[in-house]
């Protein structure tokens, strides 16, 4: 995950524990998404465990609390609710919007070059 964490300080600008934490996140989020399937995912690339690990818990206090249960009630999916949690994840790393939308394509493309076409394609699958 050395390479991974490289990637995204230098194509980023992020420190390397908001590279990790990020990275973490976007994990935590296909595993929640892919459920039994991750496990290829983990195994095609060492280390995803220790990045999730590194991310931030999701805020249950606030405002994306607020929004999470106000979505549940309107009979928002799960992924809505993941999104909000990873929301205020890349919020406790202090990443801007900006870069946090930058993340997933650096992610994507370390994903297709160390695990191939199977493990970018569960990841597309868990993050559209």
């Amino acid at each position: 995950m050395t390479e991974l964490i490289g990637m995204l300080t230098s194509q980023l600008g992020v420190q390397e524990n908001q590279a990790k934490g990020g990275a973490g996140v976007l994990f935590q989020f296909a595993q929640q998404q892919l459920g039994g399937d991750f496990s290829k995912v983990a195994d095609a690339l060492p280390g995803v465990s220790e990045l999730m690990g590194a991310a931030p818990q999701a805020s249950t206090g606030g405002l994306g609390a607020m929004a999470g249960a106000a979505m549940s009630a309107f009979g928002g999916s799960d992924k809505a609710a993941g999104l909000m949690a990873m929301a205020s994840q890349f919020q406790e790393l202090d990443l801007d919007m900006e870069t946090v939308m930058k993340f997933a394509p650096v992610v994507m493309s370390f994903a297709k070059s160390q695990g191939g076409d199977v493990v970018s394609g569960l990841l597309e699958k868990a993050f559209s």
